[in-house]
């Protein structure tokens, strides 16, 4: 008896990013990773993925932990990672407002790979502080 075949679906969940790179979707102006790539690998959504690895923080700790990013820039983040599903945003009906930032799963799989690169570039940044002086 013949298997069925997969689903182009379930085969595309498994594909590398190498591989996808090498087909070209994540080049395309379509492919709706680029929006997540955006959201996760902008100067604000690193910080604030590598901070929430520490756990769950509330809005003012967050600004307070990043220094140099306004609430709006913040906000926004916080809203478009939520959007993505890496951020889980519990909010509690009290005076004044009390709202939790967490990562979901899917956000502390995230986190992890954008701290291995944060962990290089502060590692690599006596070298690219020198390349920098030299040019």
């Amino acid at each position: 008896m013949k298997k069925p075949r997969p689903s182009a679906v379930s085969l595309s969940e498994h594909v590398s990013l190498k591989e996808r790179m090498r087909r070209g979707e994540l080049f395309s102006a379509e492919c709706p990773s680029r929006e997540v790539l955006k959201h996760i690998t902008s100067r604000w959504g690193v910080l604030v993925l590598v901070a929430l690895l520490a756990g769950t923080h509330r809005f003012s700790d967050l600004r307070r932990k990043i220094g140099g990013i306004s609430e709006k820039m913040l906000a926004q983040t916080l809203q478009d990672l939520e959007g993505d599903g890496l951020i889980i945003r519990k909010s509690y009906d009290v005076v004044p407002p009390h709202v939790d930032y967490t990562l979901s799963p899917l956000g502390q799989e995230a986190a992890d790979r954008v701290e291995a690169l944060a962990d290089w570039i502060e590692s690599s940044l006596p070298r690219i502080m020198e390349w920098r002086q030299e040019a």
